[in-house]
């Protein structure tokens, strides 16, 4: 793969230029790089940085003011943080989005995805359990996280879960739109670096920390948050030494409260034609003989009056219905530990020495109280069974009906999740003679995370039910005959038991080399050049087994106690709000699967399990890099370019184990190399105007869980037929994607600019899914009613090209003539439209693609945007923020019904408030309130023009409101 002679040219080049640490080769952690500070007096890094144009200021906070002057100024609270993160785009060489840290321990948000969910282009959604938890900038799903500059990751997995990094441990967040050569290659989405603290950041012994109590509404429970930093440094006869500890502990009790309409499928008419062999509202299957329809297709059925389907060769009529409503009530409890340690020695001002450790911990328990009830019998019909449903006006889609006798289960499913990582590093940055950079970086990651799942069914006998899917809101109503069933467990019997678990474990050793020369005049400023090593190894194991039904009453049920809910739904829909499951929490494990071994003699008990690896993989990735400043005029005043290539060279080898074979184990191999070249140019028309441009390329490498070729299967759980499944694919190839961006931005007064940018992102090798129904026989699914033999198994494929394209726009405006106590008083906002496309294949029932169609990409909205009034005036600090984004694209749901496969999520808001009252300069005391409207989470139907959030609603799940006091302090 032509290592050798890319590291031997890489060292060549770097001991000819003399150079300097890389951004995302290196931390960027000492006094020599040129830095903002933030009001403490703590730097904000600009990595990536041209030499400075004459007019460029400083510090984050001293922007020169409308007339060009260049007079510094000190901002603090909320408006530094705002202003800081003005000032790192301005300063930095690429398009970069900050959120900086007001003082030590207060970035104004609980983790690191609340932190970013106000910055330009990113988008966050799936706030489940009181937290956002997933990022998109600009629509794309997979930025690059990085922590200190360093790549990292959870596990087996190719990216870092960044709400397990507290806010009390970050000094600055910088969003990558755009990168240059010196910065990691992977990421179409751009790249999210996370800056901690260093002991040399300070000027002597500091203390700071917080206390928080957060109460969460839904939960009713108050849970706490804390965190404490200690750092100090002394001059010695050896040079300066610093040593920090920083560590954090959050706690949350959560409630997710989900309700669901369920799955579209076909059922006769109240008159089906004669020789049809149906009788009237029977569901009709598909596969079955002579019941020909053809699940999954991409609008799904027709839904215009009328509509036929030819059984047993006669045109006939149907109607489209849900087979179930169902509803989920969650309990969840996570811990999230964070420790950042480091150790610094600068033996004199031309060199420093970095050791650190980072460490994050989490663990998570979840019980989930799930009540299911089937709604697609056509038995115990009135006389005129035309009178027990009604129609959508123009449609032959059911919107309520009253059904006899529905069958329906509970389920007490309990799940948890622990993980341990940690980031071990030593960095070393040395001057070379007067104008000469070196950096060396070597870290070692190490990451384990383990999971279990263990739920019991729990079965009742046939009840009527009366079901509006759609009684407003998206929300459906529906009430049972005989409501008491619900809470009485002599009703229920033992039914089914799943029984399985995960565990992933990763590694990685990584040594990055970085150097540059500069000169103050002249064409050329600044060459650098570097070389990074990553050696990077993951696993994954599984256990699972499962059982049928007992049979016995829960009452009767000898382990453990019951668990019955209550005000399900916090009122919001007209359902039932309690009922009773089987509750594994209470239970002696052991003993529930020795009870169970009378149905499944092979089940194992704790002593007797084991996990079986079903994916190994070693990744080498080696890359080098070159790039050069430059700087002209033009019209008098500086242009400033650079330009850059980075070579990427990618050996991969994987074992896959077959569960079906006794873990037989296959071998592949694969390689890749890529040159991504980068350009930029920035243009200071005036001493508050700039121009960028840039040109870039970036990889997307595929997900570790994507090349494992094991399917993992579900069995037939809504009794349709057949089961699902996923698989990955292992010849899946890298995506790549052309970049284009341009920037206009206007600095027209102290501390306030306004912005935009144009983009464009020509991606080839999307990866989307395809899926093939396959026949699996002897699968290790468990022997119980849902067992089966066929599954729609869906695989990823680089069978897609994709074109994304956008403006973004901000504003930040703090006014400087504003009287007494309006001043202070600002305001910041900005807005994202996005456009894309791509194509999606085709596929017959065996898998083969046989065209393509059009489709926005998953997780864009063509609209997002967020605005925060701020005030910052004496003791007194707030923030008032909205965020909205219009739907999207969520996925495609498994081609296994009869509505429209795509899955769509309906806009999204929250209206959050944060309030500081600083009692004196060492202690604050504060207050936060989030999602103060009781905004919510909604899912539905649509593929082109067919679907709407109104006939094919699918779930709501509420989203928590939470009110946060606490205290702050730091002492220095």
């Amino acid at each position: 793969m032509g290592f050798k002679p890319i590291v031997l040219g890489s060292v060549s080049a770097i001991a000819l230029t003399i150079g300097t640490p890389v951004f995302a080769q290196a931390a960027s952690t000492t006094p020599q790089d040129r830095v903002d500070t933030t009001p403490d007096g703590t730097p904000i890094s600009t990595p990536g940085d041209m030499t400075a144009a004459p007019e460029t200021p400083a510090g984050p906070a001293a922007t020169p003011d409308a007339e060009g002057g260049g007079e510094d100024i000190v901002v603090r609270g909320v408006r530094g943080s705002i202003v800081g993160a003005l000032n790192v785009r301005r300063n930095s060489i690429q398009i970069v989005d900050s959120v900086v840290s007001e003082d030590v321990g207060k970035l104004p948000d609980n983790n690191v995805v609340e932190a970013l969910q106000r910055v330009t282009g990113v988008q966050v959604t799936d706030r489940a359990g009181g937290e956002a938890a997933t990022i998109t900038i600009r629509g794309l799903t997979d930025p690059l996280t990085t922590l200190n500059g360093r790549n990292i990751f959870t596990a087996a997995g190719t990216s870092f879960a960044l709400q397990d990094i507290s806010a009390n441990l970050v000094k600055q967040i910088d969003v990558y739109k755009t990168r240059s050569a010196d910065q990691l290659e992977t990421g179409l989405a751009g790249q999210i670096d996370v800056q901690t603290r260093r002991p040399l950041d300070f000027k002597g012994l500091t203390v700071s920390g917080l206390v928080r109590g957060i109460y969460s509404e839904l939960a009713d429970k108050a849970n706490p948050n804390a965190a404490l930093l200690v750092s100090d440094r002394w001059t010695t006869g050896i040079g300066d030494i610093g040593v920090l500890v920083n560590g954090s502990y959050t706690r949350a009790e959560y409630r997710n409260q989900n309700l669901q309409a369920g799955a579209m499928v076909p059922f006769a008419t109240a008159n089906p034609p004669a020789g049809s062999g149906l009788t009237p509202l029977e569901r009709i299957f598909p596969g079955a003989t002579n019941q020909n329809w053809t699940p999954g297709l991409d609008a799904g059925l027709p839904t215009a009056p009328g509509s036929t389907l030819k059984i047993n060769g006669v045109d006939t009529p149907y109607y489209l219905s849900r087979d179930a409503v169902i509803a989920s009530d969650l309990y969840g409890k996570r811990e999230r530990r964070a420790v950042n340690a480091a150790l610094q020695w600068a033996p004199n001002e031309r060199s420093v020495y970095t050791a650190e450790v980072f460490y994050t911990g989490f663990k998570g328990s979840t019980f989930n109280s799930l009540n299911f009830s089937f709604v697609d019998w056509w038995g115990n019909l009135p006389a005129n069974p035309g009178s027990s449903f009604e129609l959508y006006d123009g449609t032959n889609i059911i919107k309520s009906r009253r059904v006899g006798a529905v069958a329906g289960f509970n389920s007490g499913d309990t799940a948890t999740s622990k993980t341990d990582s940690y980031v071990y590093a030593f960095n070393a940055k040395w001057d070379v003679a007067e104008r000469g950079k070196i950096s060396a970086d070597i870290a070692y990651q190490d990451s384990k995370n383990e999971t279990s799942f263990f739920a019991i069914r729990t079965d009742r006998a046939p009840l009527d039910i009366d079901v509006d899917f759609n009684a407003g809101g998206g929300l459906p109503s529906y009430k049972f005959g005989n409501q008491g069933v619900l809470t009485d467990a002599t009703a229920w019997t033992i039914g089914n038991l799943f029984d399985s678990g995960t565990k992933n474990t990763g590694n990685a050793l990584t040594f990055m080399l970085d150097g540059e020369y500069k000169w103050d005049e002249g064409l050329l400023r600044r060459i650098k050049a570097g070389f990074r090593y990553d050696d990077r190894n993951a696993d994954t194991y599984v256990r699972d087994q499962g059982a049928g039904a007992l049979g016995t009453t829960l009452a009767a049920f000898g382990e453990g106690r019951p668990f019955t809910n209550k005000d399900f739904f916090d009122g919001r829909a007209d359902i039932p709000t309690s009922w009773v499951v089987a509750d594994p929490r209470s239970m002696d494990r052991d003993a529930v699967r020795s009870l169970y071994r009378g149905n499944a003699p092979g089940l194992l008990l704790s002593n007797e399990m084991s996990f079986g690896r079903v994916f190994s993989i070693n990744e080498k990735n080696l890359a080098a890099y070159a790039l050069a400043d430059g700087e002209v005029e033009i019209f008098g005043r500086p242009l400033q370019l650079q330009a850059g290539v980075r070579y990427v060279a990618i050996n991969t080898d994987y074992d896959y184990f077959d569960r079906g074979a006794n873990f037989t184990r296959t071998g592949v191999s694969s390689s890749s190399e890529k040159w991504l070249p980068s350009f930029t140019a920035r243009f200071a028309v005036t001493n508050n105007v700039r121009i960028r441009f840039n040109y870039g390329e970036t990889l997307r490498r595929p997900n570790f869980g994507d090349l494992n070729p094991n399917p993992v299967l579900t069995g037939d759980l809504s009794r349709i037929g057949f089961g699902s499944g996923t698989s990955g694919t292992a010849g899946l190839a890298p995506t790549h994607s052309q970049n284009i961006d341009v920037a206009v931005e206007w600095y027209f007064e102290r501390n306030s600019a306004i912005y935009a940018t144009a983009f464009r992102r020509e991606i080839d090798g999307l990866v989307v899914p395809l899926t093939v129904r396959e026949s699996i026989p002897n699968n290790y699914l468990p022997r119980n009613e849902t067992y089966t033999e066929s599954f729609n198994i869906t695989r990823p494929v680089n069978a897609s090209d994709g074109v994304l394209k956008g403006v973004e726009v901000g504003l930040t405006y703090f006014p400087s003539y504003l009287p007494g106590p309006l001043k202070g008083l600002g305001f910041t906002g900005s807005a994202t439209i996005l456009d894309s496309e791509q194509t999606i294949p085709l596929t017959n029932a065996a898998g083969a693609i046989t065209g393509t169609t059009k489709s926005a990409f998953f997780g864009v909205s063509k609209l997002s945007y967020n605005t925060t009034l701020a005030y910052d005036n004496g003791p007194i600090g707030a923030r008032l923020s909205y965020v909205w984004r219009k739907g999207f694209l969520q996925s495609n749901e498994a081609r296994a019904f009869a509505g429209p496969i795509g899955f769509w999520r309906a806009p999204e808001k929250s209206l959050d408030f944060q309030l500081t009252l600083n009692v004196n300069k060492d202690i604050g005391v504060t207050f936060d309130a989030v999602n103060l409207t009781k905004a919510k989470q909604q899912n539905y139907y649509k593929f082109g023009d067919v679907g709407n959030p109104t006939q094919f609603n699918s779930s709501t799940l509420l989203i928590d409101r939470t009110f946060a006091l606490g205290v702050r302090f730091k002492f220095d």
